[in-house]
């Protein structure tokens, strides 16, 4: 697509000098979602590029308009069980990635899935499943739709 690739959750890190798990910790959810949202309004402001997002960075409706106003959003679907299992796969995502709840990962992704889902189809400009693809199947589709909708 010829655009730099940003993880919102990799800038955020290296912003606070410390791993989400430890920003959760020292300053919890809100001080984690204060600095996830500073770091979008840059990001935003930088040159065009593609730009992944922690599934939480649609809870704030600040971040949603910064979404809407700043290019197209594709909102990568996927049923709870398979993002359960896409998290407990990933040695990184585990080690880093703070429980939220005090709900087993299954039950936890259920819960914010049901909150989430709304904010992430008001959000987005496409959606597209990924339950049942690699990631070179849903990086071809999101590529192909990009460039049948002139978007990049």
């Amino acid at each position: 697509m010829g655009r730099e690739m940003i993880d919102l959750d990799a800038r955020v890190q290296a912003h606070a000098g410390r791993s989400i798990r430890e920003i959760f910790q020292d300053s919890g959810e809100t001080g984690f979602r204060d600095l996830e949202s500073e770091m979008l309004r840059v990001v935003a402001a930088e040159s065009p590029a593609v730009v992944s997002l922690g599934g939480g960075a649609i809870l704030r409706a600040e971040n949603r308009a910064i979404l809407r106003a700043s290019g197209n959003c594709i909102w990568l679907v996927a049923t709870a069980e398979t993002l359960a299992n896409r998290i407990a796969a990933d040695v990184a995502t585990t080690a880093n990635r703070p429980a939220l709840t005090s709900l087993g990962v299954l039950d936890e992704i259920r819960q914010m899935l049901e909150t989430r889902q709304p904010l992430y189809a008001d959000a987005a400009d496409l959606s597209i499943d990924t339950s049942a693809k690699s990631i070179k199947q849903v990086s071809d589709e999101i590529v192909r739709v990009c460039r049948d909708r002139s978007w990049c």
